[in-house]
């Protein structure tokens, strides 16, 4: 039997155009179940609950911080993509491979797990132990592939202090749900329907 050695391992920059729709796809979906686990983890070892964490709130304000919050995000980053240069806002391709086809009932469910799954991580476990700004440095860092432009990973960072923010004032994790759902949604409408005409 040959001894697995971790020196054989080889990591090499992956081109996101070498990947299959269906590589891509189980790819998000094992990140996101990771992400999920680790954030569940987190809580508890925290000692708290984490179905008290999302237990729904009696009132709708949630929804007005969310929606306030998308809504300014959505236009800076309208404003963004035409002040900007076009390749200083580069992801590498992945956002139009993840939505580019994707039909719109797909484009909802991926939305809706990605940002249950991150905001109960960052923001319902990481947020509580390291505060916002230190939790937004790592989501900007995990979200790897705009490391290479400072622009989008500014931007990251600012989005994700927002969430944080949202989290703090309205007293529960489904405001940065919403907004993260909604902002989510638009983007991956606006790639989906952007190429198809």
């Amino acid at each position: 039997m040959k001894k697995f050695k971790f020196g054989d391992i080889k990591i090499k920059k992956a081109d996101p155009q070498q990947l299959t729709d269906k590589l891509l796809i189980l790819n998000l979906y094992i990140t996101q179940g990771l992400t999920l686990f680790i954030g569940l983890i987190w809580i508890l070892l925290q000692k708290r609950n984490p179905i008290h964490i999302l237990n729904f709130p009696d009132n709708a304000q949630f929804v007005y911080w969310a929606l306030g919050l998308a809504a300014i995000m959505l236009v800076v980053d309208f404003l963004l993509t035409h002040i900007v240069p076009e390749d200083s806002m580069d992801d590498g391709g992945i956002n139009e491979l993840l939505f580019g086809k994707r039909p719109l009932w797909h484009i909802l469910v991926i939305a809706a797990i990605v940002s249950v799954c991150e905001e109960l991580l960052f923001r319902g476990a990481v947020q509580h132990t390291f505060g916002p700004y230190w939790t937004s440095i790592l989501f900007a860092v995990i979200h790897v592939r705009y490391l290479r432009h400072w622009i989008p990973t500014g931007w990251v960072f600012l989005s994700s202090y927002g969430l944080g923010y949202i989290y703090i004032h309205s007293g529960t994790l489904w405001a940065p749900i919403l907004c993260h759902f909604i902002i989510d949604v638009f983007s991956g409408l606006v790639i989906r329907y952007r190429r198809a005409s």
